[in-house]
């Protein structure tokens, strides 16, 4: 049977919860507290766990953080009433993989329940390690690029950016795009810094390399 602890304070909405659940024929816990959800959830005995951030005794950021720090990977769902953007930023960077403000549909969290435990037991694929585009080799564990036997020596920024285009080859990718990619959305969108950069890879990699389409943005050329 497939196990969910619920981390909620509120009596009210903890066994509303649980008997939505147990309807749907699943098992459930109830934690009322921080302390009791954090040992309960490295137990092992649950295939997913609802979390309220608002928990007495033990904080749910602080939870995620403790669990993942132990390399815990059950799948959490956030279940609280805090709806800023911030506060789902940070739940989200935590270590939750679904957040769900209150009031909630039931019918919405047991869809979002069922895509996380579906997701939980489909077999994941390896991460692709080595990219190839033509004559270019991007090793992303070894973080070296080759063009033939030719070893190029890139920056961070620069590898980072070569990668976004070498998973899209052909492709045409807005300077917004690669800006958010490599230095982030909160980075200056006025700033000419994907032009700078594109212009160190054109150096090392060869003008031909990548494509400017004016309007548009930059592509990486097959070659």
């Amino acid at each position: 049977m497939t196990r969910i602890l619920i981390a909620e304070d509120e009596p009210a909405i903890a066994n509303f919860l649980e008997k939505k659940l147990r309807e749907q024929g699943f098992g459930t816990k109830i934690a009322e507290d921080g302390y009791s959800a954090l040992y309960e959830s490295l137990s092992h005995n649950f295939d997913l766990l609802i979390l309220d951030l608002g928990l007495p005794g033990k904080d749910g950021v602080e939870i995620m953080e403790e669990l993942r720090g132990q390399g815990e990977t059950i799948p959490i769902i956030i279940l609280t009433a805090r709806t800023s953007v911030k506060d789902k930023v940070i739940g989200l960077k935590g270590g939750a993989d679904d957040y769900v403000t209150k009031p909630f549909s039931v019918e919405e969290l047991l869809a979002r329940i069922n895509l996380r435990l579906r997701s939980r037991q489909e077999p994941k694929q390896q991460p692709e390690i080595v990219l190839k585009v033509g004559e270019i080799t991007l090793d992303l564990h070894a973080h070296t690029v080759k063009i033939g036997a030719r070893t190029i020596h890139l920056s961070n920024q620069e590898f980072i950016l070569l990668e976004n285009f070498m998973r899209h080859p052909d492709r045409v990718l807005s300077r917004e795009e690669l800006l958010n990619y490599v230095w982030g959305y909160d980075y200056d969108c006025d700033s000419n810094i994907v032009d700078v950069y594109v212009g160190y890879l054109r150096k090392k990699l060869g003008r031909d390399t990548i494509e400017t389409v004016r309007g548009v943005g930059y592509r990486l050329k097959l070659l």
